[in-house]
């Protein structure tokens, strides 16, 4: 057996690709990025029916938070408050499980919204959104639906 020449490095179980499992996982992490769960992001993801847009059953939610949960705390023996941390290679596979370019935005969306729900992005959550931009190359995307529907409808671009 090889030693794992990164102690906190995080072992994570995989999914399918664009399952809603491994997309459900990528906004439970934005959840726990912050180092707690808040009632305001689950509120926020019920609210904005993400459950129903990533093809996933409301109870599975809760099933995919739990073995986040479980992996995290067990690829390191850390404390909770850092239990949150995933390695950027973890990450990096976390985000490939999802290659399917309207899922990406789905999620991305689904994730700020989550981030944005008590008022404050943490810095983990920060990371979080900057890493999944960045994987999945969405930079030009991450800002366009909020400032178009800002915009007055004449000024918008066609």
């Amino acid at each position: 057996m090889t030693s794992n020449p990164n102690p906190r490095s995080t072992s994570l179980r995989s999914y399918p690709v664009n399952s809603p499992e491994a997309a459900a996982r990528i906004i439970a992490l934005t959840m726990l990025a912050d180092g707690h769960l808040s009632q305001s992001e689950l509120d926020v993801l019920h609210r904005r029916g993400g459950c129903e847009q990533l093809g996933l059953e409301p109870d599975r939610l809760h099933d995919v938070l739990l073995a986040l949960c479980e992996d995290l705390l067990h690829g390191a023996q850390i404390s909770w408050s850092e239990a949150c941390k995933v390695d950027p290679h973890a990450l990096s596979q976390l985000m490939s499980e999802i290659d399917d370019p309207g899922l990406r935005e789905r999620v991305l969306a689904l994730c700020v919204q989550v981030a944005e729900a008590d008022q404050h992005v943490s810095d983990g959550e920060s990371l979080l959104l900057v890493h999944a931009v960045e994987q999945w190359g969405l930079h030009a995307r991450m800002f366009r639906p909020r400032a178009a529907a800002s915009e007055p409808p004449h000024l918008r671009a066609s």
